[in-house]
């Protein structure tokens, strides 16, 4: 599997075009984490839509996964529509 992703330390962005994309990403990501003793924590974990009228949840170990409307990766604002304007304000 192709895991197109941003990451750095302890911190992974994965990238999807679609929620089945995204989910398979999210059990392969938490497998291979698990294999070599690292774990996901489920409440830290969250998920930002883009461009999307899906709302069907991601998972992990049958926990749902948070929906977010911004998130900060490495110190940038990351929104809803896309960009990084939230930082800027």
């Amino acid at each position: 599997m192709q895991l197109d992703d941003l990451d750095f330390a302890v911190d992974l962005t994965l990238l999807s075009q679609s929620q089945q994309q995204m989910q398979q990403k999210t059990i392969g990501v938490a497998a291979a984490s698990a294999a070599v003793g690292f774990n996901i924590h489920e409440e830290k974990s969250e998920i930002l839509r883009y461009n999307t009228a899906c709302t069907n949840l991601v998972t992990i170990d049958g926990e749902d996964l948070k929906d977010v409307k911004t998130f900060t990766y490495l110190g940038s604002i990351i929104d809803e529509h896309g960009g990084s304007e939230a930082d800027v304000k």
